[in-house]
């Protein structure tokens, strides 16, 4: 999975690049040492032995070049550009899966498909394929909506459904906030993309709260999982299903694209700051500087990675 995740990110960076006419010296799959490769016009392609992600080595990203289609002498727009393909191929990918997720598995309706074996709606009167459109007085669009209102309402309560067009209510009773009905699904392309684009809204919000918690303390090393910790998670989604496991792939591709554009040195967001700052004050910056700077930041980075991995291990074993 973290090959798939860093390999997207980095063929944003190559595509656009390549869109733009910036120079690629090499795209590689995987890290260490090389296990094959292949010269294609100016890019050399090769495939590592560490199967741990890749990069994309463009001419003058992160050195002076002379070259006038390094990086380092592209135009500040298509910089900017590069530098946000890798995180938005990330967003992308993950809309995709979460999209395949709604559609394969559905998006619950607020038709009932089943009862429990206990529900006080099947004693009250409902049948199954009635369309739940009241809770009370409160018109019901979606099923969050029932599972709302039955949690506001008092023990017993009215329920109105539409049976084949005949609008009828029942009174219900609740117990533990539940009446014990199973909703059906919908498994349509219009409800799928709804379900992809609301699922990636909620976990991006999710994101901008940590962030915010990070600064104003609410977080804890506890509160963070580094490669280890990441791939007993991932372990765990494979044993519960194929469905879980594409939402959590979904999941770490919006977290590195998020975190990746943080203005954070060695990271995207950082350089488009730069290149940003750049064009304000007329000049580039001393590129020697910004080295320093980005190594700084990859060494923190790294220091956090260790750190985080050592605090995952004690919670593993």
């Amino acid at each position: 999975m973290f090959l798939i995740v860093i390999l997207v990110h980095e063929f944003g960076h190559f595509a656009v690049a390549k869109l733009v006419g910036i120079k690629v010296n090499e795209f590689a799959v995987g890290m260490g040492p090389k296990l094959f490769q292949k010269q294609k016009g100016e890019t050399l392609y090769t495939f590592r032995i560490l199967p741990v992600g890749g990069y994309c080595a463009m001419e003058g990203e992160d050195e002076e070049s002379n070259d006038p289609r390094s990086f380092v002498n592209a135009k500040w727009y298509n910089k900017i550009f590069v530098l946000i393909a890798g995180a938005s191929m990330n967003f992308f990918l993950a809309l995709i899966l979460l999209i395949g997720v709604g559609f394969f598995v559905g998006q619950p309706n607020t038709t009932i498909k089943d009862f429990t074996d206990s529900s006080t709606a099947k004693l009250s009167g409902l049948e199954i394929g009635d369309k739940i459109i009241k809770v009370n007085s409160v018109n019901i669009k979606k099923w969050e909506d029932i599972s709302n209102e039955i949690s506001k309402a008092d023990d017993i309560f009215n329920i109105t459904v539409d049976r084949d067009g005949e609008i009828i209510s029942y009174s219900v009773e609740k117990k533990d906030n539940k009446i014990g009905i199973y909703p059906d699904n919908d498994k349509t392309l219009g409800s799928a993309i709804s379900y992809g684009l609301s699922s990636f809204a909620m976990v991006f919000n999710e994101m901008i709260k940590f962030l915010k918690m990070v600064f104003t303390g609410g977080i804890s090393l506890k509160d963070v999982s580094g490669p280890v910790g990441i791939v007993s998670t991932i372990g765990d989604a494979a044993k519960i299903g194929f469905g879980y496991l594409i939402m959590l792939a979904a999941f770490i591709n919006i977290n590195v694209g998020f975190f990746n554009l943080l203005p954070i040195p060695a990271l995207d967001g950082s350089k488009v700051l730069v290149t940003i700052l750049e064009k304000i004050r007329g000049k580039r910056f001393n590129q020697n500087v910004l080295g320093y700077i980005n190594l700084a930041g990859f060494a923190f980075l790294i220091l956090l990675i260790i750190v985080v991995t050592l605090k995952d291990i004690g919670i593993i074993k």
